[in-house]
């Protein structure tokens, strides 16, 4: 048991310099090895996954608050929204087969690694729309619109126990008229909300060992340090291209594990 814990631990490191050189994606790569390397039942991989990416998001939102990179009056609106969709996606789950799940959960990797192609290019054109986000006061329309986004988000990250970073950035930078930076450091306070009301969710109905996420919280805040110094001297490009081929691999993994 204890080198199980070990080697789950390990992975954490990893997943965690992963975390802090992208930015995202650290859950999609978390629930795998929560399952099959510490054999965890599937809700209660997920919802363990919630509990350790709330965690771990709290300490990488630090360092974005230091830096001025967090808008907290922006990322509320958009965090209570999400918190009341991921908790009753949370609920939710209660109700649905694992296997479901897991078919959601492999669909979303498959989603994760098509955006992380594609977040150049997306980046980059909403950084071409007239300037949005640099310098401008985010409008009461559009935080309305941001909440209306943020709850089917956070239902989707409630359910399923990841997946909202990918989208959070795009919301945040049109809806609340955020810079690429300032909505990045935003969308992780967003993330560990809905992240930690999901985790709520799931806590009637499935059963969490405090101690083994209290390690994975440790060992992902910790290496994801190093990921975002890490970060600075590897081409954003190329860990992208990694990072989604590594995804692809997992779901193909967990597809022949599920329905194989």
């Amino acid at each position: 048991m204890e080198t199980t814990l070990a080697i789950g631990v390990a992975a954490a490191l990893i997943i965690g310099v992963f975390l802090g050189m992208l930015g995202g994606g650290g859950s999609v790569l978390l629930v795998p090895v929560l399952l099959y390397v510490l054999k965890l039942p599937p809700k209660a991989a997920l919802a363990t996954s919630q509990l350790v990416m709330a965690g771990t998001t709290v300490i990488a939102m630090l360092l974005h608050a230091r830096a001025g990179r967090v808008v907290f009056a922006v990322g509320l609106v958009f965090g209570i929204s999400g918190m009341t969709g991921s908790f009753l996606g949370g609920r939710l789950a209660h109700h649905l087969p694992s296997q479901l799940l897991l078919t959601g959960f492999i669909v979303l990797m498959v989603v994760s690694a098509v955006q992380m192609l594609r977040k150049k290019r997306t980046v980059t054109s909403l950084a071409g729309q007239g300037g949005v986000g640099v310098g401008v006061e985010p409008s009461s329309h559009g935080l309305w619109l941001g909440a209306a986004v943020g709850f089917p988000t956070g239902l989707v990250t409630g359910l399923l126990g990841a997946g909202g970073g990918f989208l959070v950035v795009p919301a945040l930078t049109l809806f609340g008229r955020l810079s690429i930076e300032k909505a990045v450091g935003t969308s992780l306070l967003v993330i560990a909300m809905q992240s930690f009301a999901g985790s709520l969710g799931y806590l009637g109905h499935a059963t969490v060992d405090l101690r083994l996420v209290g390690l994975l919280i440790a060992a992902m805040g910790t290496s994801s340090l190093l990921g975002g110094l890490l970060s600075q001297r590897v081409p954003a490009a190329l860990l992208r291209k990694l990072f989604a081929g590594l995804l692809l691999a997992v779901a193909c993994l967990m597809f022949g594990r599920t329905f194989l």
